[in-house]
C-alpha cells in the first residue's frame, strides 16, 4: 500500500502602498471568503519563481506591470488549513499602470484603504500577515482552525 506524498502550495500576496494606502480588492464568486477584502494574491503554477508569480498574479488581477527584479519578500507564513501553504508576501516600490479590476468574475471591488484602518471584513490570515509586516517580522506560522 502506497502513502500519498505529502505536497506544500505556494502562494504570492502583494502589499502594494501609496504613501499610508494599501490595495485591496473584495473577493467574489470564488467560494472562500467572497465579500472579503484579500491583497492581490494567487497561487504559484510551477516552473516560475515567486517574484515572477507576484508579477503575473499583478497583471491578471490589477492591470499592473511590475518587474520581478522590483519585487521584495518581506513576510512568509507557513498557513495550515485544509492544505499547507507558504504564502510569500512581497511588496514593490515601482510598477506601471494604475489599478483596475481585471477579474470582474472575481473581484467587485478594488480600492486603497489606510494600512492602519483595514475594512472590518479583511481576511482574517492577510490581516494577521500585514500586523506582522507592519512589526517587522520576516516569519509566522498561521492554522486556521
Amino acid at each position: 500500500m502506497s502513502k500519498q506524498k505529502f505536497t506544500l502550495r505556494g502562494a504570492v500576496y502583494l502589499i502594494l502602498l501609496k504613501g499610508n494606502q494599501i490595495l485591496l480588492l473584495r473577493r467574489a464568486n470564488a467560494g472562500w471568503k467572497d465579500g472579503e477584502y484579500s491583497l492581490v494574491a494567487g497561487h504559484l503554477d510551477g516552473n516560475e519563481t515567486v517574484a515572477e508569480a507576484m508579477a503575473r498574479e499583478a497583471k491578471e488581477e490589477a492591470g499592473l506591470e511590475i518587474k520581478s527584479e522590483d519585487l521584495k519578500v518581506v513576510h512568509v507564513v507557513h498557513h495550515i488549513s485544509s492544505y499547507e501553504f507558504v504564502d510569500f508576501y512581497l511588496t514593490a516600490d515601482n510598477w506601471q499602470g494604475e489599478p483596475k479590476i481585471m477579474e470582474p468574475q472575481k473581484c467587485s471591488d478594488l480600492s486603497w484603504f489606510p494600512l492602519d484602518d483595514l475594512p472590518e471584513n479583511t481576511v482574517e490570515n492577510v490581516r494577521v500577515a500585514l500586523e506582522n509586516y507592519k512589526n517587522k517580522i520576516f516569519f509566522s506560522e498561521y492554522r486556521w482552525e
